[in-house]
Protein backbone atom coordinates (compact mmCIF):
# COMPACT_ATOMS: atom_id res chain seq x y z
CA UNK A 1 0.00 0.00 0.00
CA UNK A 2 1.33 3.55 -1.29
CA UNK A 3 1.52 6.22 1.89
CA UNK A 4 0.83 8.99 0.25
CA UNK A 5 1.33 12.75 1.47
CA UNK A 6 0.37 16.26 -0.07
CA UNK A 7 2.15 19.50 0.70
CA UNK A 8 1.23 22.44 -0.84
CA UNK A 9 2.27 26.03 -1.27
CA UNK A 10 4.87 28.19 -2.83
CA UNK A 11 8.12 25.10 -3.53
CA UNK A 12 11.65 25.65 -3.49
CA UNK A 13 12.30 23.24 -6.25
CA UNK A 14 15.97 21.99 -6.98
CA UNK A 15 19.37 23.44 -6.33
CA UNK A 16 18.61 27.03 -7.24
CA UNK A 17 15.16 26.86 -5.23
CA UNK A 18 13.30 27.78 -7.95
CA UNK A 19 9.92 29.19 -6.78
CA UNK A 20 7.34 27.65 -7.98
CA UNK A 21 3.43 27.45 -7.07
CA UNK A 22 2.22 23.79 -6.82
CA UNK A 23 2.70 20.85 -4.48
CA UNK A 24 4.48 17.82 -3.58
CA UNK A 25 3.70 14.83 -3.39
CA UNK A 26 5.32 12.21 -0.51
CA UNK A 27 4.97 8.29 -1.03
CA UNK A 28 6.44 6.62 1.69
CA UNK A 29 8.87 8.76 2.68
CA UNK A 30 10.24 10.01 -1.10
CA UNK A 31 9.19 12.90 -2.95
CA UNK A 32 7.19 11.45 -5.63
CA UNK A 33 6.51 14.35 -7.66
CA UNK A 34 6.63 18.51 -7.47
CA UNK A 35 3.98 19.46 -9.97
CA UNK A 36 2.84 23.08 -10.64
CA UNK A 37 -0.75 23.96 -9.72
CA UNK A 38 -3.01 26.68 -8.40
CA UNK A 39 -2.78 26.67 -4.29
CA UNK A 40 -2.79 28.87 -1.70
CA UNK A 41 0.97 30.10 -1.85
CA UNK A 42 1.20 31.57 1.53
CA UNK A 43 3.18 28.09 2.69
CA UNK A 44 6.65 28.18 1.62
CA UNK A 45 8.30 24.54 1.10
CA UNK A 46 11.80 24.38 1.38
CA UNK A 47 14.11 21.07 2.20
CA UNK A 48 14.53 20.89 5.55
CA UNK A 49 18.53 21.86 7.10
CA UNK A 50 21.09 19.80 7.68
CA UNK A 51 23.48 20.89 10.40
CA UNK A 52 26.77 19.77 9.43
CA UNK A 53 28.86 20.16 12.39
CA UNK A 54 27.72 20.11 15.94
CA UNK A 55 28.57 18.77 19.36
CA UNK A 56 25.22 18.47 21.65
CA UNK A 57 27.23 16.88 24.55
CA UNK A 58 27.94 19.88 26.52
CA UNK A 59 24.29 20.91 26.20
CA UNK A 60 24.47 21.12 29.66
CA UNK A 61 26.82 23.99 29.71
CA UNK A 62 25.06 26.43 27.98
CA UNK A 63 26.85 29.70 28.06
CA UNK A 64 29.89 28.71 30.43
CA UNK A 65 32.82 29.97 30.36
CA UNK A 66 32.27 33.71 29.47
CA UNK A 67 35.16 35.06 28.42
CA UNK A 68 37.50 32.57 27.99
CA UNK A 69 40.03 31.31 25.26
CA UNK A 70 38.73 28.86 22.61
CA UNK A 71 41.41 26.17 24.09
CA UNK A 72 40.34 27.01 27.45
CA UNK A 73 37.14 26.02 26.84
CA UNK A 74 36.89 23.22 23.97
CA UNK A 75 40.81 22.11 23.89
CA UNK A 76 41.20 18.37 24.99
CA UNK A 77 41.22 17.13 27.66
CA UNK A 78 41.16 19.55 30.21
CA UNK A 79 39.06 22.34 28.28
CA UNK A 80 36.10 23.51 30.65
CA UNK A 81 33.72 21.46 28.12
CA UNK A 82 35.46 17.93 28.68
CA UNK A 83 36.00 18.66 32.69
CA UNK A 84 32.16 19.16 32.62
CA UNK A 85 30.97 16.57 30.30
CA UNK A 86 33.53 13.79 32.75
CA UNK A 87 31.51 15.72 35.95
CA UNK A 88 27.31 15.19 34.52
CA UNK A 89 26.29 11.76 34.96
CA UNK A 90 24.81 9.74 31.87
CA UNK A 91 21.23 10.71 32.28
CA UNK A 92 22.29 14.15 32.98
CA UNK A 93 24.02 14.35 29.68
CA UNK A 94 20.91 12.18 27.84
CA UNK A 95 18.12 14.84 29.13
CA UNK A 96 20.00 17.88 28.12
CA UNK A 97 20.70 16.32 24.58
CA UNK A 98 16.95 14.83 24.16
CA UNK A 99 16.23 18.87 24.60
CA UNK A 100 18.67 19.88 22.27
CA UNK A 101 17.28 17.52 19.69
CA UNK A 102 13.68 18.59 20.36
CA UNK A 103 14.83 22.26 19.47
CA UNK A 104 16.32 21.05 16.33
CA UNK A 105 13.40 19.17 15.29
CA UNK A 106 10.94 22.02 15.74
CA UNK A 107 13.75 24.71 14.02
CA UNK A 108 13.33 22.46 10.91
CA UNK A 109 16.68 20.22 11.16
CA UNK A 110 16.38 16.97 9.86
CA UNK A 111 19.78 15.50 10.48
CA UNK A 112 23.17 16.62 11.85
CA UNK A 113 26.87 15.76 11.92
CA UNK A 114 27.74 15.29 15.52
CA UNK A 115 31.08 14.83 16.59
CA UNK A 116 30.73 12.72 19.59
CA UNK A 117 32.77 13.08 23.13
CA UNK A 118 33.23 10.27 25.04
CA UNK A 119 34.22 7.25 23.11
CA UNK A 120 31.76 4.19 22.94
CA UNK A 121 30.03 5.49 25.73
CA UNK A 122 29.16 8.55 24.21
CA UNK A 123 28.27 7.64 20.91
CA UNK A 124 25.69 5.01 22.82
CA UNK A 125 24.45 8.07 25.00
CA UNK A 126 24.03 10.01 21.92
CA UNK A 127 21.86 6.65 20.50
CA UNK A 128 19.59 6.77 23.41
CA UNK A 129 19.18 10.76 23.43
CA UNK A 130 18.05 10.04 19.39
CA UNK A 131 15.51 7.39 20.71
CA UNK A 132 12.35 7.75 19.64
CA UNK A 133 12.80 11.25 17.39
CA UNK A 134 12.44 11.76 13.95
CA UNK A 135 15.58 13.65 13.66
CA UNK A 136 18.75 11.61 11.94
CA UNK A 137 22.38 11.97 13.39
CA UNK A 138 25.42 11.27 11.59
CA UNK A 139 27.56 10.40 14.68
CA UNK A 140 31.00 10.33 14.58
CA UNK A 141 32.81 9.11 17.17
CA UNK A 142 36.35 10.66 19.11
CA UNK A 143 38.61 9.31 21.14
CA UNK A 144 39.26 5.52 20.31
CA UNK A 145 38.94 3.41 17.27
CA UNK A 146 36.06 1.26 19.02
CA UNK A 147 34.07 4.18 18.92
CA UNK A 148 34.21 5.19 15.15
CA UNK A 149 33.20 1.13 14.75
CA UNK A 150 30.40 1.92 16.86
CA UNK A 151 29.20 4.70 15.40
CA UNK A 152 29.49 6.26 11.70
CA UNK A 153 33.17 7.49 11.39
CA UNK A 154 35.78 9.17 13.63
CA UNK A 155 35.27 13.01 13.97
CA UNK A 156 39.06 14.26 14.75
CA UNK A 157 39.86 16.89 17.42
CA UNK A 158 42.55 18.53 14.90
CA UNK A 159 46.24 17.43 13.53
CA UNK A 160 48.16 19.44 16.01
CA UNK A 161 46.28 17.16 18.72
CA UNK A 162 47.65 13.78 17.68
CA UNK A 163 48.47 11.60 14.61
CA UNK A 164 45.16 10.58 13.60
CA UNK A 165 46.81 8.11 10.59
CA UNK A 166 45.85 5.15 12.28
CA UNK A 167 42.06 6.06 12.67
CA UNK A 168 42.13 7.28 9.45
CA UNK A 169 43.31 4.28 8.11
CA UNK A 170 40.68 2.40 9.92
CA UNK A 171 37.90 4.43 9.49
CA UNK A 172 38.66 3.93 5.27
CA UNK A 173 38.67 0.27 5.81
CA UNK A 174 35.13 0.59 7.05
CA UNK A 175 33.99 2.82 4.57
CA UNK A 176 32.99 5.31 7.13
CA UNK A 177 33.04 9.11 7.08
CA UNK A 178 36.20 10.72 8.79
CA UNK A 179 36.65 14.27 9.40
CA UNK A 180 38.87 16.70 11.27
CA UNK A 181 39.18 20.55 12.81
CA UNK A 182 42.01 21.98 10.57
CA UNK A 183 42.77 26.48 10.97
CA UNK A 184 40.56 27.16 13.67
CA UNK A 185 42.88 28.91 15.91
CA UNK A 186 46.00 29.34 13.07
CA UNK A 187 47.12 27.62 9.68
CA UNK A 188 49.25 25.57 11.55
CA UNK A 189 47.30 22.36 11.28
CA UNK A 190 45.80 22.44 7.99
CA UNK A 191 48.43 20.40 6.01
CA UNK A 192 48.55 17.92 8.28
CA UNK A 193 45.17 17.93 8.20
CA UNK A 194 44.75 17.57 4.46
CA UNK A 195 47.82 15.40 4.01
CA UNK A 196 44.97 12.66 5.88
CA UNK A 197 42.73 13.05 2.81
CA UNK A 198 40.06 13.47 5.03
CA UNK A 199 35.91 13.61 3.57
CA UNK A 200 36.15 16.89 5.68
CA UNK A 201 37.38 19.51 6.77
CA UNK A 202 35.68 21.84 9.90
CA UNK A 203 36.37 25.35 9.98
CA UNK A 204 39.15 26.73 7.54
CA UNK A 205 39.10 30.26 9.25
CA UNK A 206 42.80 30.63 8.58
CA UNK A 207 42.73 29.01 5.43
CA UNK A 208 45.72 30.67 3.18
CA UNK A 209 46.25 31.06 -0.68
CA UNK A 210 48.24 28.04 -0.40
CA UNK A 211 45.58 25.95 1.73
CA UNK A 212 43.22 26.98 -0.29
CA UNK A 213 44.65 25.71 -4.01
CA UNK A 214 45.06 22.41 -1.86
CA UNK A 215 40.75 22.28 -1.00
CA UNK A 216 40.42 23.32 -4.89
CA UNK A 217 42.88 20.53 -5.98
CA UNK A 218 41.55 17.98 -3.94
CA UNK A 219 38.20 19.10 -3.67
CA UNK A 220 37.70 18.01 0.38
CA UNK A 221 34.48 19.48 1.74
CA UNK A 222 34.22 22.03 4.00
CA UNK A 223 32.17 23.08 7.29
CA UNK A 224 32.08 26.52 8.61
CA UNK A 225 30.75 28.08 12.00
CA UNK A 226 31.12 31.42 11.82
CA UNK A 227 28.92 32.33 14.64
CA UNK A 228 31.13 29.66 17.27
CA UNK A 229 34.54 31.60 15.52
CA UNK A 230 33.20 34.86 16.37
CA UNK A 231 32.11 33.83 19.67
CA UNK A 232 35.63 32.19 20.31
CA UNK A 233 37.04 35.26 18.68
CA UNK A 234 39.61 33.16 15.90
CA UNK A 235 38.12 35.06 13.06
CA UNK A 236 35.50 34.48 10.78
CA UNK A 237 36.15 31.57 7.86
CA UNK A 238 36.92 33.06 4.11
CA UNK A 239 33.38 31.90 3.20
CA UNK A 240 33.38 33.45 -0.21
CA UNK A 241 37.13 31.99 -1.03
CA UNK A 242 36.29 28.78 -0.26
CA UNK A 243 32.90 28.34 -2.10
CA UNK A 244 34.97 29.26 -4.92
CA UNK A 245 36.92 26.19 -4.85
CA UNK A 246 34.71 23.63 -3.05
CA UNK A 247 31.47 22.19 -1.52
CA UNK A 248 31.01 24.35 1.84
CA UNK A 249 27.87 23.61 4.06
CA UNK A 250 27.25 25.01 7.51
CA UNK A 251 27.54 24.02 11.51
CA UNK A 252 26.46 25.46 14.35
CA UNK A 253 29.43 23.99 16.35
CA UNK A 254 28.99 23.86 20.44
CA UNK A 255 25.63 24.29 22.07
CA UNK A 256 27.69 25.42 24.91
CA UNK A 257 28.42 28.62 22.70
CA UNK A 258 25.81 28.51 20.32
CA UNK A 259 22.09 27.42 19.39
CA UNK A 260 21.84 25.02 17.32
CA UNK A 261 19.61 27.26 14.96
CA UNK A 262 20.54 26.78 11.29
CA UNK A 263 18.33 30.39 10.92
CA UNK A 264 21.09 32.26 13.16
CA UNK A 265 23.60 30.63 11.24
CA UNK A 266 22.61 31.00 7.56
CA UNK A 267 21.76 34.73 8.21
CA UNK A 268 25.55 35.11 10.10
CA UNK A 269 26.91 33.62 6.81
CA UNK A 270 24.93 35.63 4.35
CA UNK A 271 25.95 38.95 6.05
CA UNK A 272 29.82 38.26 7.00
CA UNK A 273 30.74 35.84 3.70
CA UNK A 274 29.41 37.65 0.38
CA UNK A 275 28.08 35.02 -0.90
CA UNK A 276 24.12 34.83 -2.30
CA UNK A 277 21.33 34.00 -0.36
CA UNK A 278 20.90 30.92 -2.84
CA UNK A 279 24.32 29.61 -2.28
CA UNK A 280 24.02 30.03 1.58
CA UNK A 281 20.65 28.22 1.48
CA UNK A 282 22.37 25.44 -0.53
CA UNK A 283 25.46 25.33 2.38
CA UNK A 284 22.46 25.02 4.79
CA UNK A 285 20.82 21.52 3.27
CA UNK A 286 21.77 20.10 0.08
CA UNK A 287 25.68 20.37 0.69
CA UNK A 288 25.56 19.49 4.15
CA UNK A 289 23.39 15.99 3.04
CA UNK A 290 26.17 15.32 0.41
CA UNK A 291 28.98 15.93 2.68
CA UNK A 292 27.17 13.02 5.22
CA UNK A 293 25.74 11.04 2.55
CA UNK A 294 22.40 11.46 2.90
CA UNK A 295 19.35 11.49 0.26
CA UNK A 296 17.65 14.80 1.67
CA UNK A 297 18.41 18.61 0.98
CA UNK A 298 16.39 19.07 -1.57
CA UNK A 299 12.98 19.59 -3.18
CA UNK A 300 13.05 17.02 -6.21
CA UNK A 301 12.19 13.92 -7.23
CA UNK A 302 13.60 10.74 -5.86
CA UNK A 303 14.67 12.74 -2.74
CA UNK A 304 13.92 12.00 1.22
CA UNK A 305 10.74 14.07 1.94
CA UNK A 306 12.45 15.95 4.78
CA UNK A 307 10.56 19.13 4.03
CA UNK A 308 10.37 22.28 6.09
CA UNK A 309 6.95 24.58 5.87
CA UNK A 310 6.80 28.48 6.68
CA UNK A 311 4.36 30.62 7.33
CA UNK A 312 5.16 32.83 4.28
CA UNK A 313 2.15 35.15 5.49
CA UNK A 314 3.95 35.65 9.02
CA UNK A 315 4.75 38.86 10.57
CA UNK A 316 8.05 38.62 10.05
CA UNK A 317 7.89 37.05 6.18
CA UNK A 318 4.94 38.98 4.54
CA UNK A 319 5.62 41.37 2.23
CA UNK A 320 8.76 39.57 1.21
CA UNK A 321 10.06 40.85 -2.47
CA UNK A 322 13.05 38.12 -2.83
CA UNK A 323 11.82 35.21 -0.55
CA UNK A 324 14.95 32.67 -0.68
CA UNK A 325 17.11 36.31 0.76
CA UNK A 326 14.14 36.21 3.30
CA UNK A 327 14.63 32.34 4.48
CA UNK A 328 18.39 33.16 4.52
CA UNK A 329 18.89 36.53 6.25
CA UNK A 330 15.14 36.76 8.24
CA UNK A 331 13.36 33.89 8.93
CA UNK A 332 13.13 32.30 12.10
CA UNK A 333 11.59 29.46 14.62
CA UNK A 334 8.47 31.65 14.60
CA UNK A 335 7.95 30.99 11.15
CA UNK A 336 7.70 27.46 11.15
CA UNK A 337 4.35 26.29 10.47
CA UNK A 338 5.39 22.80 10.59
CA UNK A 339 8.68 20.28 9.40
CA UNK A 340 7.86 17.00 7.53
CA UNK A 341 9.85 14.03 8.26
CA UNK A 342 10.75 11.35 5.75
CA UNK A 343 10.86 8.42 8.35
CA UNK A 344 7.17 9.96 10.03
CA UNK A 345 5.13 9.57 6.66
Amino acid sequence: MTDQTIITGTIFRGRDFEPIEGRVVVENGEIAAVEEATVDASQWVLPAFVNAHTHIGDSIAKEAGGGLTLEELVAPPDGLKHRLLRQASREELVAAMERTIAFMERAGTAAFVEFREGGVDGVETIETALSGTPVESVVLGRESIEAMEASDGFGASGANDGDFSRERNATAREGKLFGIHAGEVDASDINPALDLDPDFLVHMVHAESLHLDRVADSSVPVVVCPRSNVVTNVGVPPIAELVERTTVALGTDNVMTNSPSMFREMEWAAKLGDVSATEVLRMATINGAEIAGLNNGLVTEGRDADLLVLDGDSDNLTGAREPVRAIVRRAGVDDVERVHFAGNT
